[in-house]
């Protein structure tokens, strides 16, 4: 699957820390909300 631009992404769920806890997010909960996705995928990791 490819990423275009300007077109939607597709949902997913992923966990995530927020205010002071981790929780599972779904990224179709923030439908018509602007978001901004960061990934580290070394972090928390002792590599």
């Amino acid at each position: 699957m490819g990423v275009l631009v300007g077109k939607e992404a597709p949902d997913f769920e992923a966990t995530g820390y927020h205010n002071g806890g981790w929780g599972k997010f779904k990224l179709s909960d923030y439908r018509d909300k602007w978001v901004v996705l960061c990934f580290y995928p070394g972090d928390f990791t002792f590599v």
